[in-house]
Order: C-alpha cells, then structure tokens, then sequence
C-alpha cells in the first residue's frame, strides 16, 4: 500500500472541504466528515506501516519548473514517515472525537473543525514530502493552522494576541529554514532537494557549508518546537479551545521542528559543532521550562511548560549523535516524541474534561478535590502523569530513559574520540536530564494532587469572574457542570490510557525493538549514520531516573497531597526564587522591551512618515495644478451659452490658421 500513502494528507483535506461546504446542512454532526476522514487516513497509515519494507519515492506530478528550480509533488514512503503518519493520525482521531463533545454549542463549531481537518493535511503532507522545498511548503501550511485555530475565538482579545504571536515568532524561525534551502540549493548539482539526493552529494559539500546550513535548520526547528530562545508563543497558545492544545503538543505543531531535524540527520551527523549545540539547547529549555511549571496555577500552562521541557529531551536525545552514537541517538529523540504524543494527548484532554465539568475555569486554585466527581478523567490523568514522570513500566519510562542513555554514551564517545570538553558537556547535561526529570515529575503531580485531591471545591455556576467571550458563560444550566464528561470525551481518554501503558513495552528495546528497527530504515540513515553494536537496555540509568521521579512525586504529596502551609512557607523563604518561576525569568517583559516596544515605535513613526511625509509630498505637488488650473479656468465656466460658443468659435479658427500655415 506504499504507493497509495498520498490517500493520508487527502482524506483530512477533503473531509476539511466537505465540512466547510456542508456543515451548515449537517449543524451538530459538522464533526463527523473530519473524525471519519482522519480516522480513514489512520486506517490508510497502517496498511502503509505494515506493508513498508524499504525506502520509496513515489512522484504524482510537477510542481514548480523555474529555471533551475524543478520540485515535483512527491511523496517519501520510510521508517520515519510510517511512524510518523501513524502517530499523527490516531492521535488527531481521538481528539477530533474528543472535540465533538468539547466543543457543543460553540457557533464556529463548522469552522472549528474544518481547520482541523487542515491542519491534519497540512502535517501529514509535511511528513510524507520528499524533498526539502515541499517540506517547506507544508512547513508554513502547518504554521498557518496553528494561527487559525490558537485564534479560533478571535473575538476574544487574548486569544487573537496569543495567534499574532506564535504566528510572527515562527516567521523568525521560518527565515533561517528559507535561508538555509537557498543555501543548500546553490551546493547540490541540478538543484535537486529531495532528500535522496541531498544525501547523496554530502561528500561534495564542504563541512563549512553543512554546518551553517545544519544552523539554521535547527534554528528554524526552535521555533516551531518552541526552544530557547523562541519558546515564548507556546504557553500563550494555550488561549485556544483545549483539543487544538493537544493537538499541537502532542502531534503537529511542536513536533515539526523534532521532525525536520531526526529527517536531516545525516547532514548534521559528524558536524562537531552542532549535535552538542543541539544538545545544550534543548538541555536549557527542558531545565527552564520545567523551574517555569514549578509555580504555575493555570493547569493547561503547566502542561505547555512541561511540552517545552519534554521536547528539550528530544533535542538532547538528537544531539547526542556523535560518532557511533548517531543511530542510536535519533532512535532515542523520536522515541521519545512518540511515547510522549500519547501521554501529553491524555494530560492535554483531561485538562479539557476539567474545564468542561469546572465551565471553562483552569485556575487550579479555584478548584480542588475532583477525583469522586470525575474518576475517569482522575483515572486517566493519573496514568498521563505517571507517564510523564517516566515511571515503569509506562510509555516515558521507556523513551526517557533510552535518551538519558544515549546522552551517557555520548560522553563515552567523546572521550574515546578524544573531544574532552564534548565529553564533559554531555556528562553535565546528563545530570541536568536527570534533575529536570525530577521536577518534571514534582510539577505533574503537583498539578494532580491540587486538581482532585484536597477537599472538594467548584467554581461558582455563575462566575463573575468567567471568560465573557466563552460559549458556556452561564453554568447554571449545564448539565455537565461539576460531573464527569460524557462518553464521546471520556472514551478517547480511556483510549489514550491504554497507549500510555503500552506503547513503551511493545516498541521499546528490550521488548522488540520494533521503533528503533523502523526508523532506522530512513532515507540516508544506512549510509551516514554510524550505528555501534547494541549495549542493551541501560537499567542502572532507567533506575536512577526512576528514583529522580519518585522523589519528584513524593515530594510532591507531601506538599499537595494534603492541605499543607509548606507551599506558602517555602515561597516565602525562597521568594526571589519563587517570584522568578511565576514570572518566567520575566522573558516576556525582556522581549517587549528589547524587541516589540522599538519595533512598534519603528512602525509608528513609518505611519507618520508616509501619512505627513511621502503622501504629504504628494498631496501638496499635487495641489500645484489643481490650484493653478481652477484659478485661471473657473472665469470661463459662467454659464452663458454664448460665451462657450464664442470660444468654441476662436478655438475653430486657430486651428484652421494652424493647419492653412503648417
């Protein structure tokens, strides 16, 4: 089924069309074009999954034929792609169906889901390219739905703002990807981009070149991963409707950037200076993020700050891939990125059953003690965050840990390729993992514990202080208000439970090894990346991370499992500490004065140039022979009849006068 694999970007797109152009007819079952058509393209997925055997190309037509420049629409069928392609729609399924129910009574519930579909396309349609340019197309098609559904309620300010900003942040990532595909355009004979044929003229490619071009790949992957220093457009994201959360934490957006650089390995492997540039960045925002999470009371923005931390992981597993540890590396990275898709869904979707029984209220501190009124969504939150938190034998643990291991056997590899400062930053980053793990575990059940456990507290049905732009303003009425959601969003958390528990043990090394075998049947991987004997599964490190975890949740409990004046006793002993967590290091406020403030006043004073400047000019060079024609014409306009015949007359006899004398 590998050649029909371009039927999974155009199910989504064409339920997308249906849904814009019928939804009216169909009203409250507007859903049903996208769930089934993602679901389909899931079906589709894994006939291709399960009928790949290597690598394939498959071309469907010319695309763009400038010059130089030749860019057919074809599609690349590998281990990175099925995966992928699996991954992305049985998550998008799940949230399609969760968002059914979520979303009931919104009046762009059509729109809603019709972008959906969109983005859907848009992801799968990046996923399956085989070239860099067509790559970059879908790049920006993903940016673009991530805009429209971040500001879906775009009446509502906030909302709009959050969409303005993670659209304009990803511009400045997107530049670098620009750049660098004109970059690596100049370098590769015939202009050819696919991914093959890059691939294959490395060797012709001088490393100065691979290492700038490598640069602003990784650049560009920053921002849509939301990396340091381009992170700061996700927690604002949050002001969209829940399952567009989930959806861009746990299968499209965020994982784009994760995507572009595992499919660019073999151009970045054996370049020095960038797999530990990679490393160390992604070591920076995981530990960030994760002191971020430690203090927030908005429960959807502790879990974007947790996203930002977990892709951190996957940017230290990919750079980690230095000499033999290449392979093994990207295997940890992507492993990662798709245990996690599955636990970060659940946790994204329980917080959406929080908000839907609590009328939209998140603030943690409104609310305590859900765990009797909703043991489904307590139930499955759990999992999510032993998941998250890396406890055996759940998804995390597995996938974690596998990069924990490969950022150890970096530092052995540096050492024995005698790149001392390299092994020294990869054992400290090692040890960083560990520690944010720690609190990565601290901060999720912080989260759980001041959410169901306590006593019992809601919200009041009729809140003063609700979102007035939210469809469920007044409670009072609704049926669900301070109960268990119903079906259609419990059971797409029932589901994603089960994935969370099991898709560590069925994929992971020591089970079968299934992951690891599939993504390393890429395109380029057998060729460029070096691949070391197997060491087997590192259980003294998944023990030690285990251990950081259950330290994280322990002291966790004995801060929120019960009421407890410890909290406000350590945020008043450690207040500078404290004040720095729930401000964020105050990045926002340092990017408004040094970016936004000059550049708004740069446009400020544009606008008045232009106005009273350029078209000033304009307007007064103008006024010249308005002013001059109206002065000395506006005598002959009188209105008498006979003074326009005679100057009819005059101007009859000059011209024959003219002609007799020419």
């Amino acid at each position: 089924m590998t050649h029909l694999a371009w039927i999974v970007p155009a199910l989504p797109l064409f339920a997308s069309l249906v849904t814009a152009l019928a939804g009216r007819r169909l009203g409250e079952k507007a859903h049903l074009p996208v769930v089934f058509g993602i679901g389909a393209a899931f079906v589709v997925s894994l006939g291709v999954l399960f009928s790949f055997d290597h690598p394939e190309s498959h071309k469907i037509c010319d695309w763009l034929d400038v010059g130089a420049l030749k860019v057919p629409l074809a599609f690349q069928v590998d281990g990175l792609t099925s995966m992928m392609l699996c991954m992305v729609t049985f998550i998008a399924t799940l949230v399609a169906l969760f968002a059914s129910g979520y979303m009931t009574g919104d009046p762009g519930y059509t729109r809603f889901f019709a972008c959906v579909g969109l983005f859907v396309f848009s992801m799968t349609g990046l996923v399956l390219s085989n070239n860099f340019v067509l790559t970059y197309g879908f790049w920006e098609c993903v940016g673009a739905c991530s805009y429209l559904l971040i500001g879906f309620w775009h009446e509502k300010p906030s909302a709009a703002a959050a969409a303005k900003k993670a659209f304009l942040v990803n511009r400045v990532g997107d530049l670098g990807f620009a750049i660098g595909l004109f970059w690596l355009w100049t370098l590769v004979p015939g202009g050819d981009l696919s991914y093959e044929s890059v691939f294959a003229a490395l060797n012709n490619i001088p490393d100065a070149d691979r290492v700038g071009i490598a640069i602003l790949f990784f650049w560009a992957a920053t921002a849509k991963s939301a990396q340091i220093p381009l992170y700061v457009w996700l927690p604002d994201a949050m002001e969209g409707p829940t399952p567009v959360s989930a959806l861009i934490h746990a299968a499209t957006m965020v994982t784009a950037g994760v995507y572009l650089i595992a499919r660019s390995a073999p151009l970045i492997v054996g370049l020095e200076a960038v797999a530990p540039l990679i490393a160390t960045i992604g070591c920076l925002t995981a530990l960030m993020a994760g002191f971020y999470a430690l203090t927030q009371n908005d429960l959807k923005r502790v879990l974007a700050y947790s996203t930002i931390s977990q892709i951190g992981f996957m940017f230290m597993g990919l750079g980690s891939g230095i000499g033999s540890v290449a392979q093994f590396a990207v295997v940890a990275g992507m492993f990662h990125l798709f245990t996690h898709a599955f636990f970060k869904a659940l946790l994204f979707l329980g917080s959406g059953s929080v908000m839907h029984a609590m009328g939209h209220v998140i603030d943690m501190r409104r609310f305590s003690g859900l765990r009797h009124r909703m043991p489904i969504t307590y139930g499955t939150f759990l999992i999510g965050s032993l998941a998250l938190a890396g406890i055996f034998p759940l998804a995390g643990f597995w996938s974690k840990d596998e990069v924990l291991a490969a950022l150890k056997q970096a530092s052995h590899e540096a050492e024995h390729l005698e790149l001392h400062g390299a092994a020294t930053l990869y054992h400290s980053i090692y040890w960083i993992a560990l520690i944010t793990a720690g609190m990565t575990a601290f901060y999720t059940f912080r989260a759980l514990f001041k959410t169901f456990h306590g006593p019992e507290k809601l919200p009041s049905p009729h809140d003063p202080e609700a979102d007035p732009h939210d469809h469920h303003h007044d409670h009072g009425d609704d049926p669900f208000f301070g109960k268990e959601s119903p079906a259609v969003m419990t059971r797409p958390l029932q589901i994603l439970a089960v994935c969370a528990v099991l898709v560590g043990l069925v994929f992971a090394e020591p089970t079968t090894g299934w992951f690891a075998h599939l993504v390393e049947n890429s395109v380029g991987y057998h060729d460029r990346l070096p691949h070391a004997e197997p060491h087997g599964f590192d259980w003294a490190t998944a023990l030690l991370g285990t251990i950081a975890g259950g330290l994280g949740i322990g002291l966790a409990y004995v801060m929120y499992g019960q009421p407890s004046a410890l909290p406000e006793k350590l945020a008043g002993s450690l207040k500078p500490l404290y004040s720095a967590s729930l401000n964020k290091l105050w990045v926002d406020e340092v990017y408004k004065t040094l970016f936004v403030s000059p550049i708004l006043v740069l446009a400020q004073f544009c606008r008045y140039f232009d106005i009273y400047g350029v078209d000033g000019v304009v307007r007064t060079v103008a006024k010249f022979p308005s002013e001059l024609a109206r002065a000395q014409l506006q005598r002959f306009q009188n209105g008498a009849v006979q003074a326009y015949a005679s100057l009819a007359a005059l101007l009859v006899v000059g011209i024959l006068t003219l002609l007799v004398f020419t």
